[in-house]
């Protein structure tokens, strides 16, 4: 019984990290629509011009949403330093 506990425990574990992953793309790609790209593409509304912008919304949420759970896996790990 032990054993489907743990599997269920990983199971929720990574349905967090997928939710915080694409909620953070989400965040990076609405905050990216405030760039001005008109400086760097003739035609910043072109197919190419957003698939770039994508692109860059999932490499920056990415990273954000990296950053998130590492941040929640350290603060879940000090509780074994204050453990007996």
């Amino acid at each position: 019984m032990d054993t489907l506990n743990g599997y269920s425990s990983i199971g929720l574990d990574s349905l967090f990290a997928i939710v915080v992953t694409l909620g953070m793309i989400a965040v990076s790609w609405f905050l990216l629509q405030e760039v001005k790209w008109e400086a760097w593409f003739r035609h910043p509304r072109s197919p190419r011009a957003r698939v770039l912008q994508l692109i860059v919304a999932v490499v920056v949420g990415h990273s954000l949403a990296r950053f998130v759970l590492d941040y929640w896996g350290w603060t879940e790990s000090l509780k074994w330093l204050f453990r007996s």
